[in-house]
């Protein structure tokens, strides 16, 4: 199992909420098939992938403006 530097992701994303949706919004894109933006070997689960990504800033997110 691959280790990651909790402070890095959560700088990333801003709060821990955040960083748990992400992650769980982008390992379910890449059960459902999406092309992986980093390299891991095939039997890497789609979580850590998802971690990895972030990680390495090839995923973010956008919010919506409040009305």
């Amino acid at each position: 199992m691959q280790e990651f530097d909790i402070e890095n992701l959560l700088n990333k994303t801003g709060s821990a909420y955040k960083l748990v949706v992400l992650t769980s919004m982008r390992a379910i894109e890449l059960g459902d098939g999406a092309a992986r933006l980093v390299t891991a070997s095939p039997e890497t689960k789609s979580i850590n992938v998802a971690l990895q990504e972030i990680a390495e800033g090839k995923v973010s997110y956008k919010t919506k403006e409040k009305k």
